[in-house]
């Protein structure tokens, strides 16, 4: 692996969407059967990963995907959503409560970004916070592979931060669904494993 050195105060562990109601089995997904074991997998192994980024300096930011509740309560879902996820109802992905929180596996974050697209810089702070905090390297991580995560890294790309997706810290619905996102980014990022990213944390 020849990802460089990193600059520990001005680098993010970017977790795209580990949340409750994605992985949790009593979330939105879970209770619908929308489970995968590659997701699952996802909080144990990003948790030495996003301890020894925090204990040397640099930081950990959350993007939590929202459903903005409308009158009534009602969650505003786009349509190709509400076709391609007809189980999610009111409560599901809500601010403030439980299914829309990071999983406790990962928790603290230093920074906690709502998002209501796949891309994270989508109408929201992201870009304001980074820069503000002086964040110019991003290890992303996170669901799923082939939406949230690259688009997010696209986007991260254009803005000019410097990115490593971690291959292995990512997860899909499926095995070639995931190969294949890991693979489509490789012109906008550089694809190395949580070992990898490990290394370079701990020998900065």
């Amino acid at each position: 692996m020849d990802g460089g050195s990193v600059d520990l105060a001005r680098t993010a562990l970017l977790i795209v969407d580990l949340q409750n109601d994605f992985v949790h089995p009593d979330g939105a997904y879970g209770r619908a059967g929308q489970t995968a074991e590659m997701i699952a997998a996802l909080p144990e192994r990003l948790r030495p990963l996003a301890e020894a980024l925090r204990a040397r300096g640099g930081f950990v930011v959350s993007t939590q995907f929202t459903l903005v509740p409308g009158r009534g309560g009602e969650p505003m879902i786009s349509p190709h959503l509400k076709e391609l996820r007809p189980f999610l109802a009111k409560g599901d992905f809500e601010p403030g409560c439980w299914g829309h929180r990071l999983v406790d596996t990962l928790q603290p974050a230093d920074f906690v970004v709502e998002k209501v697209a796949y891309s994270a810089f989508f109408q929201s702070r992201m870009e304001f916070v980074l820069k503000k905090a002086g964040i110019d390297t991003l290890f992303v991580c996170g669901i799923v592979t082939n939406g949230g995560v690259a688009s997010t890294v696209r986007d991260a790309h254009v803005r000019d931060f410097r990115t490593f997706v971690l291959s292995d810290g990512c997860g899909a619905f499926s095995q070639a669904t995931h190969d294949n996102a890991i693979y489509d980014l490789s012109t906008v990022t550089k694809a190395i494993t949580v070992a990898d990213a490990l290394a370079m944390v701990t020998g900065a």
